[in-house]
């Protein structure tokens, strides 16, 4: 299973996306609550997955996605967003992010697009 990183900064937020995650046999590697935090836990815990939410205090979301796809091509980011930010999630796959997950979540269509991410990119059989 993926080593994950959650990036949100509603606690509520990350406690359901971490409860869904570890039940599915993740393991929550870090997380953060803006965008500043990500760049830093990014690079000390070397996630396989993010989930990444985009309105943020401080550093947004989108920033966050530019700067950590800089920083490793090969990151790996899930945008996690409400329905009404369309265009900011259109710009978020734009950025690097890989694929999105529309709140509020569900926890088959979580875990089907983390599941999808990790096979296109073969993360999940390298470090699983």
């Amino acid at each position: 299973m993926a080593r994950i990183m959650i990036v949100d900064d509603a606690l509520m937020m990350r406690t359901t996306l971490r409860r869904i995650l570890e039940k599915a046999g993740h393991e929550i590697v870090g997380e953060a609550i803006n965008g500043e935090q990500a760049i830093v836990n990014y690079a000390k815990c070397q996630p396989d997955l993010v989930t990444m939410d985009l309105t943020m205090p401080g550093l947004g979301g989108i920033e966050a996605i530019k700067r950590i796809i800089q920083s490793d091509s090969a990151a790996r980011i899930i945008v996690v967003s409400a329905l009404g930010q369309k265009h900011i999630i259109f710009d978020a796959l734009q950025n690097g992010a890989k694929n999105y997950v529309l709140k509020p979540i569900l926890e088959d269509k979580l875990l089907s697009v983390v599941d999808l991410v990790l096979e296109q990119t073969g993360r999940a059989a390298a470090k699983g």
